[in-house]
């Protein structure tokens, strides 16, 4: 598996360090970055979180997918290699 999730369905304003600290109590977060737009800076909605090891992955999958975070049901899932 992956260890690489992408995280959909964000609130604007979760940063970097929320999404980290949102996930960080299943493991390892090597890295948490919100995608932001290029032009205004502002987040896209969506990030990507990567684990030290599968199982934290896995877990985090498990725990956040659907949950709510201010008030927006988010979607975890495995990230998909770039095309």
């Amino acid at each position: 598996m992956n260890n690489k999730l992408f995280v959909g369905s964000l609130p604007w304003a979760v940063d970097d360090q929320s999404l980290n600290d949102l996930f960080a109590t299943y493991g390892e977060v090597l890295s948490a970055r919100v995608v932001t737009d290029r032009d205004s800076g502002r987040s896209r909605g969506f990030g990507f979180v990567e684990f030290a090891d599968d199982a934290s992955a896995q877990a985090a999958i498990d725990a956040m997918d659907g949950a709510d975070v201010e008030g927006r049901n988010i979607t975890v899932s495995v990230a998909k290699p770039k095309e």
